[in-house]
């Protein structure tokens, strides 16, 4: 029996669906429209931060990580996807996120596999030695990028994915249309990000692939 050619799915799935209806001026001001969900952001990420502190002595000692916190923190990062995805990631809807941290029919989700054991040795080193190579990869990808000229005007865009969105934006705006082909990328960049966060907040041993899964279902 000849052994399947099928790579394994990875724990972590991102999974975004481009809305045929995608308005082309909308995008401006989605900054504004989207402050609500940035604030109550900000205080979820303080307590992803402060539970994935809880998590690694949970594991460190016990070799789970505490289900709980999984799905809060799970919850999280679907919610940041959510505004991620109808903002300045991938501008792929105009329907307004919902504010929950659960599962919904909203055109983009994020799911991670809850892992029953985890390795009390690697959580040593997960998040800063093994990640590395990723973390540089990260802030190609979603670090800031600025620029300047000689009579001081500021432009700052978000990375790789901050300077696409931006351009999907102008073609919009201009021609009415989003290219699936940039739309596929656009997902396939935000979906190495969100792998990369899972493995750093510990939700999971296996390791993130240095591969570009691009399009919108994660397979």
């Amino acid at each position: 029996m000849e052994a399947s050619s099928e790579r394994p799915p990875y724990p972590v799935r991102l999974d975004g669906e481009l809305d045929p209806r995608v308005g082309r001026w909308l995008w401006l001001v989605k900054w504004l429209l989207a402050i609500p969900h940035y604030v109550v952001l900000a205080f979820l990420w303080l307590t992803l931060f402060v539970l994935t502190v809880i998590a690694f002595f949970a594991i460190l000692f016990t070799g789970r990580y505490p289900r709980g916190i999984f799905d809060f923190n799970l919850g999280v990062l679907r919610w940041t996807w959510r505004v991620a995805f109808y903002s300045y990631a991938a501008l792929g809807t105009d329907r307004y996120p919902p504010f929950t941290l659960d599962h919904t029919d909203y055109p983009a989700d994020l799911d991670i596999g809850y892992p029953e054991r985890l390795s009390r040795g690697l959580v040593l080193v997960k998040s800063w030695l093994l990640a590395l190579p990723h973390l540089i990869v990260l802030g190609v990808l979603a670090g800031t990028w600025q620029f300047g000229d000689a009579h001081g005007f500021q432009f700052a865009v978000g990375g790789l994915i901050g300077a696409l969105t931006l351009a999907a934006g102008l073609l919009l705006l201009f021609t009415g249309r989003y290219p699936a082909s940039l739309f596929d990328l656009l997902v396939g960049l935000n979906r190495w990000v969100y792998r990369v966060t899972a493995y750093v907040a510990l939700m999971t041993d296996t390791y993130p692939p240095f591969r570009l899964d691009q399009g919108p279902a994660d397979r």
